[in-house]
């Protein structure tokens, strides 16, 4: 699929945060340890007048990782291809993004460990030395060729970095991890986005939104975008807090973030597992979804927050689950306790 069909299908709430996003390191906020670290790597690679190390970003989705690919390239001023691991699933696919390259430019993968294995091994020549082997032609009259590739810079992206494998981890010189926001961060996140899409939005409504949204700017931006829905279409347009938190309890989301998938998740480890442990396959299929979507998507923020526990036997919903949902932990015996 090209760029431009990849962009035509991107929804509305997509090409929002398109807008949203920084395009610089010095307007990007938060992260601050992995924004020193990658601003004296762009300023190393300026300074030596040479391509900068592939770089691996690690962590939850929408932390932003996305956003830091486009700012390597903006700092660097060169262009940047986008596309993930999924897409690339052939040796073809991968030589003709390769080959279109530019020196220095920065070809970013998303979910780049969802790459296929022969595609991932195709990648490893390319990523070290520089060059493409491929093979032109079919059957006997097949014969195998090597293409000079420029110097490019590979930003790789994953929320599962333990999927990766070692060979191809280990071609990142330069590796970040992402962690979620906080309170304080999002405000200003929220603040930046609405003096953008022109919303006038009071301060104790962005405190409200920041502190719902899981530490995670994407979602901050969607909830801003759904309190200005329902503030001009309810209200006079302005996100005073109150419309805030109308808005958002028309969503179902809760004060401190949790969706309804969220509280149903919990629900059925306390209710239908007893509290647990239960195993990630078994959770998934009694929520109806898909085991992956619970680990990425659910997990990340209900275990930070300290409402699920993975141990070795499974999930188990902690103290603080049935507090929140009003319910009555049952008495743990030494064995259950010592897995927590």
């Amino acid at each position: 699929m090209t760029q431009d069909k990849i962009l035509d299908a991107r929804s509305d709430d997509e090409q929002f945060d398109l807008t949203l996003r920084p395009r610089f390191l010095g307007e990007y906020v938060g992260q601050q340890q992995v924004r020193e670290n990658l601003g004296i790597l762009l300023e190393a690679a300026r300074r030596r007048d040479e391509p900068v190390e592939h770089v691996l970003l690690c962590g939850p989705p929408g932390l932003g990782k996305t956003t830091l690919a486009h700012i390597i390239a903006n700092e660097l001023g060169v262009s940047i291809k986008v596309s993930s691991g999924p897409a690339i699933d052939h040796q073809g696919a991968l030589g003709s993004i390769l080959l279109n390259l530019s020196t220095r430019d920065v070809f970013f993968i998303d979910e780049v460990h969802r790459l296929n294995t022969v595609v991932e091994e195709s990648l490893y020549p390319a990523l070290e030395d520089f060059r493409f082997d491929a093979v032109l032609g079919k059957g006997v009259g097949a014969s195998a060729a090597t293409l000079p590739l420029p110097h490019f810079t590979c930003v790789g992206a994953t929320t599962r970095q333990g999927l990766l494998s070692g060979p191809l981890r280990d071609r990142f010189g330069a590796v970040y991890r992402l962690d979620f926001y906080t309170k304080a961060e999002l405000e200003k996140i929220v603040s930046r986005s609405a003096r953008i899409l022109d919303i006038e939005v009071h301060d104790d409504a962005v405190a409200e939104i920041a502190r719902r949204a899981r530490g995670t700017p994407r979602i901050a931006n969607r909830l801003l975008r759904r309190v200005r829905d329902y503030a001009q279409v309810r209200g006079d347009g302005r996100a005073t807090v109150d419309a805030t938190r109308q808005a958002l309890a028309m969503l179902e989301v809760d004060e401190i973030g949790l969706e309804p998938l969220d509280r149903r998740l919990l629900e059925n480890v306390i209710v239908k597992f007893r509290g647990g442990p239960v195993g990630l396959d078994t959770l998934a299929t009694s929520l109806s979804e898909e085991p992956e979507t619970v680990e990425d998507v659910h997990e990340p923020y209900l275990i930070q927050i300290g409402f699920l526990a993975r141990t070795a036997r499974g999930r188990v919903a902690t103290e603080l689950a049935y507090e929140h949902l009003g319910l009555k932990p049952p008495r743990r015996d030494s064995q259950q306790t010592s897995l927590l």
